[in-house]
C-alpha cells in the first residue's frame, strides 16, 4: 500500500514539474487574456483577504482579552480566552506567511 502510494505521488510530482517546464516554453511570448484576468482577480482577492484579516485578528484578540479580563476567576473562560488569542495570532501569522511565500514565488517566476 505504501509503495503504491509512493509511486503515485512520484508520478504526480514528476508530471506536475514536467507540465510547468513545458508550459514555460510554449507560452513564452505572452499570457492569454483570460490568464491575465484570472491573475488580476486572484491578486484582488488576496488584497481583500489581507485587508479583512487584520481587523478580524484584532477583534478576535480583543474579544479573547476581554474574555480573560471579565472571567471573574472562572478557569474555563480564562482557558477559552487564551485559546482565542493564540488561535487568532497563529491564523494571522499564517495568512501573512502565505502572502510572503506567494510574493517570493511571484518574484522568482518573473
Amino acid at each position: 500500500m505504501k509503495k503504491k502510494f509512493f509511486y503515485l505521488l512520484f508520478i504526480f510530482t514528476f508530471s506536475f514539474i514536467l507540465l510547468f517546464s513545458i508550459s514555460n516554453f510554449c507560452f513564452a511570448w505572452g499570457d492569454p487574456e483570460i490568464v491575465s484576468k484570472i491573475n488580476s482577480a486572484f491578486e484582488t482577492i488576496e488584497g481583500w483577504l489581507l485587508k479583512i484579516a487584520t481587523p478580524a485578528a484584532a477583534v478576535a484578540v480583543g474579544s479573547g482579552i476581554f474574555m480573560k479580563k471579565f472571567s471573574f476567576g472562572d478557569e474555563e473562560k480564562i482557558r477559552t480566552g487564551k485559546k482565542i488569542i493564540k488561535g487568532s495570532l497563529f491564523s494571522y501569522a499564517f495568512i501573512l506567511a502565505i502572502d510572503l511565500i506567494l510574493s517570493a514565488i511571484k518574484s522568482l517566476v518573473e
